[in-house]
């Protein structure tokens, strides 16, 4: 009996050795189909090579696809446990044609691979075809299916299409007869709903292209696409018609029974199909990196969860067990899917979290929602209202409320629940949000009511397709918008970043079928990415699917300089202490700054270290990693939540770096933040990092500017650029620059000493006046002077010493210093009593242009600018000694 490995690799080898490329399973969130919520099919990653859009190395390609069917109309929840074969994941095994071979080759190949690889009897199998497909009908006649085992469907059961429009055409399907022992009948039948007959492959012959008119035409290219689910056929090789009695679901069952301690058989039976197919689709979308949530497919996955750990309660679960249960999954599937195993620890921590939250919602939960409950009875229906107050006021979700009243077969009002849950959005939105007038905004909130929240596909990816929900161009919604228009663009799902948390908005592109328009700013308005945009060519329209790429040169910079500002933060709290906290961050393309508290700057030292801190864990090339966690939980291990930032019930925690005396739950993890911004994925992606300086920013902030990445690199180079031309002209090697400056500076030094002493002498001259007589002024001894080439800080110099050569008198000192005029006034002591040089200095200082000055009774200076005035400004001292 072949395991389920086994069949999937005889599958993929099978159509290898046809010549067809084994290509990876894309991942679960479609990047180019902006229609879906999950992948749920294997064509989705060709989606665009079948209507010629995209062309690939190859035109003949095989997958085993992961699948979710757990959101939107895909939505297989509520059956999955109930059923032998609804999942909300699944394989799907498929082989393609990309225009190569068509209906001649595919059914052969089908036929083959069943009765000779798969060795499942012929006698078996019964096979429909679309009514008119006579072709179709031939080819399986020549196999050698016979033609009473040949059905005609002339239903849209045989017939697949896209879209309403494009490529399309009839399918043949495979059917496998289990026996008359199970109740059913053949496809086609009154009886079909029956498990006897079942559905193995489905053959999709891509051949037509629809118009809006519902006219049809041959497709130039026509394509093969296939569909053969791996539960499906390995419940009929294991010899079950039951997908649960599998190997693969066997071994998670039994792992659910173990945690639980429960009978893995009888009644139970369900709670541990649920846990077994929920563990599954829970730990494919956290390994992509989908984490729980309140909106998009964070919700979902949480819906998920919350329902796999409500049926392991119902086991008789008090603790978390979902975790436990991971090892199991890797085991099984990890050698396929290696990105469970690299993921297997985050998983588990996701599961344990989130379970230990839960736990404690429902247990307060059921209590309430038994009072709620106690008069209602089966048919009944609970209010509205009250599903939503336990949902609001107590964090008990709708759906855990659906799900415990359905044992007692009670409905709940589920449009009252809307309706309360509208109500109370209005009455949040009354009070605004800050982003102007409530006219400028309420055409925000309309877009949101009716399409609800943008979901932000850009921490695993650039590079996306959305479908456009909205356009807003002067402050009104628009259909569309025409080449020079500028414009707000909304759509369901963007990898675009808006700006928040100091990280500036993406830039990028947009292009649709005949239009493009670029990105030149990402805004949020409450759930909302507005892509500010120039419409660049032709036209785009609402409803149009669109193409989105982020310009990833510069995402790459902001991812540095924001990943850079976290291992800046941790380095100033060990370097100075931890009353350092974030005030405030910009994480650009070109820099970062970074605010924080701190009451004075910063010695060249602190820097330096603080700095090769910086860059030793940037070094040290650690992955950089992402939980989702509750504000308390993230407090309680020693994150750091940012400045102005406002959290929600759960918020994401940004670890990085390893250190001996770190934070979390190991102890070792070096810098630990609340963020929502994006981040490098090692921390060596940040390259170098380079401290331009610090500045106060205001009282008790300073500021820190830096560079990283090839910035921080153009910054070292032109500065070890002006190093050279410095050691050039010093005639010295780079490392005697410092000690030749030090000379250097000792020399001027000296020099400027002997030349303010020759001043000094030169202005002196010889005898008492140096040069000049003092002449006796009202009774008192005068020597004004005006000099030339002597600087006013030489004037106190001076002054002194004509005080000494002049044992008593006055002196007024006017000096011309290249432009710069400077007066002095001086007064022996035995003077002062009689006069101020304060009133000399403000009797001469205007006829140089100055005004005012200051000084004291023995010494006064001012300023002036016309040194052509001196002559006048020494007639005016006199003219106050003569008073």
């Amino acid at each position: 009996m072949p395991s389920l490995n086994e069949i999937r690799s005889t599958f993929l080898n099978y159509f290898e050795k046809q010549g067809h490329m084994i290509v990876d399973s894309s991942p679960l969130v479609p990047r180019n189909d902006p229609t879906l919520m999950f992948t749920n099919s294997g064509m989705v990653q060709f989606k665009n090579c079948f209507t010629g859009v995209e062309k690939r190395d190859y035109v003949r390609a095989t997958t085993a696809q992961k699948c979710v069917r757990a959101g939107g109309k895909h939505n297989d929840l509520d059956n999955v446990g109930y059923t032998a074969r609804h999942h909300t994941f699944f394989e799907m095994l498929g082989n393609f044609s990309f225009g190569d071979y068509f209906k001649h080759q595919a059914i052969p190949f089908a036929w083959e691979l069943i009765t000779k690889e798969f060795a499942i009897p012929k006698e078996r199998l019964y096979t429909t075809v679309y009514h008119t497909d006579d072709e179709a009908f031939d080819i399986w006649k020549k196999v050698g299916v016979p033609e009473d085992r040949i059905i005609r469907i002339s239903t849209s059961d045989n017939f697949w299409q896209m879209g309403d429009t494009g490529p399309c055409g009839p399918c043949t399907e495979i059917f496998y007869d289990h026996g008359d022992h199970i109740w059913g009948g053949p496809p086609g039948s009154p009886e079909e709903d029956g498990d006897r007959f079942i559905e193995i492959w489905n053959l999709v012959f891509m051949q037509n292209e629809r118009f809006a008119d519902g006219s049809m035409v041959d497709l130039d290219m026509q394509s093969i696409d296939t569909g053969m689910g791996l539960e499906r056929i390995a419940a009929l090789l294991q010899g079950t018609h039951d997908n649960y009695e599998t190997d693969l679901f066997k071994a998670l069952i039994e792992a659910s029974a173990n945690v639980t301690n429960s009978d893995p058989f009888g009644d139970q039976n369900v709670h541990h199909r649920v846990i077994a197919d929920h563990l599954r689709s829970c730990s494919f979308l956290i390994a992509e990196g989908v984490l729980p949530s309140n909106e998009g497919r964070g919700y979902v996955l949480r819906r998920i969860m919350r329902r796999a750990m409500r049926h392991a309660s119902l086991l008789g679960a008090n603790d978390p067990v979902m975790h436990k249960l991971v090892p199991a999954l890797v085991q099984q599937m990890g050698a396929a899917y290696p990105e469970l195993s690299q993921g297997q620890a985050l998983i588990e921590e996701t599961f344990e979290q989130e379970e230990t939250r839960f736990l404690k919602t429902l247990d307060r939960g059921l209590k309430l929602l038994d009072e709620a409950s106690t008069d209602l009875g089966k048919g009944d229906t609970l209010p509205g209202e009250t599903a939503f107050k336990l949902y609001d006021t107590y964090g008990f979700p709708l759906d855990l409320t659906q799900d415990a009243l359905r044992a007692k077969e009670i409905e709940v009002d589920t449009d009252g629940f809307d309706a309360a849950m509208k109500a109370q959005k209005e009455k949040s939105r009354a009070g605004g949000i800050g982003l102007g007038e409530a006219a400028d905004v309420k055409v925000y909130f309309d877009i949101l009511d009716a399409s609800g929240s943008t979901e932000f596909l850009g921490y695993e990816t650039e590079k996306a397709e959305g479908q456009i929900v909205a356009i807003v161009k002067g402050g009104a919604q628009v259909d569309t918008a025409s080449k020079g228009d500028s414009v707000q663009i909304i759509l369901n799902q963007t990898p675009f970043y808006a700006e928040s948390g100091g990280q500036i908005g993406d830039t990028g592109v947009l292009t649709v079928e005949g239009g493009a328009a670029q990105i030149t700013d990402t805004k949020k308005v409450e759930g909302l990415f507005l892509h500010i945009a120039e419409v660049t060519e032709g036209e785009i329209a609402v409803e149009a699917g669109a193409e989105l790429v982020v310009d990833h040169a510069r995402r790459s910079q902001i991812r540095a300089n924001h990943s850079a500002t976290h291992l800046l933060h941790e380095a100033l709290r060990n370097a100075l202490g931890d009353h350092v906290a974030q005030k405030g961050s910009l994480n650009a393309d070109d820099r970062l700054r970074f605010d924080f508290s701190h009451n004075k700057g910063l010695s060249g030292e602190e820097l330096a270290n603080i700095g090769a801190e910086v860059n030793e864990f940037i070094r040290q090339n650690t992955a950089v990693t992402t939980r989702i966690m509750t504000p308390d939980d993230a407090r309680a291990i020693g994150a750091q939540a940012l400045f102005g930032e406002k959290y929600g019930e759960e918020v994401r925690v940004v670890s990085m770096g390893r250190a001996p005396t770190g934070k979390g739950a190991d102890g070792e993890t070096y810098s630990l933040e609340l963020c929502g911004g994006t981040h490098v994925k090692q921390t060596g992606d940040i390259g170098t990092f380079v401290i331009l300086g610090d500045s106060a920013s205001s009282a008790g902030v300073r500021r820190i500017e830096a560079l990283t990445g090839a910035a921080a690199l153009e910054h070292l180079e032109r500065e070890a650029g002006r190093m050279a031309d410095v050691a050039a002209a010093l005639k010295a090697q780079p490392v005697d620059v410092l000690d030749r400056l030090k000379a250097l500076m000792d020399e001027r030094k000296a020099l400027q000493n002997e030349i303010s002493n020759l001043k000094q002498q030169v202005a002196m001259g010889g005898g008492s006046g140096g040069g000049v007589e003092a002449k006796e002024i009202g009774g008192k001894k005068f020597l004004a002077q005006a000099l030339k080439g002597v600087s006013g800080k030489d004037l106190r110099g001076l002054i002194d010493a004509h005080k000494q050569n002049l044992g008593s008198g006055v002196i007024l000192l006017i000096a011309d210093d290249d432009g710069k005029v400077a007066v002095a006034a001086g007064v022996t002591d035995d003077l002062t009593g009689e006069i101020s040089a304060v009133d000399i200095l403000k009797a001469a200082v205007p006829a140089v242009g100055g005004k005012g000055g200051g000084g004291r009774p023995d010494m006064a200076q001012g300023g002036g600018k016309d040194f052509a005035g001196a002559e006048d400004a020494i007639k005016a001292a006199e003219a106050v000694l003569l008073n």
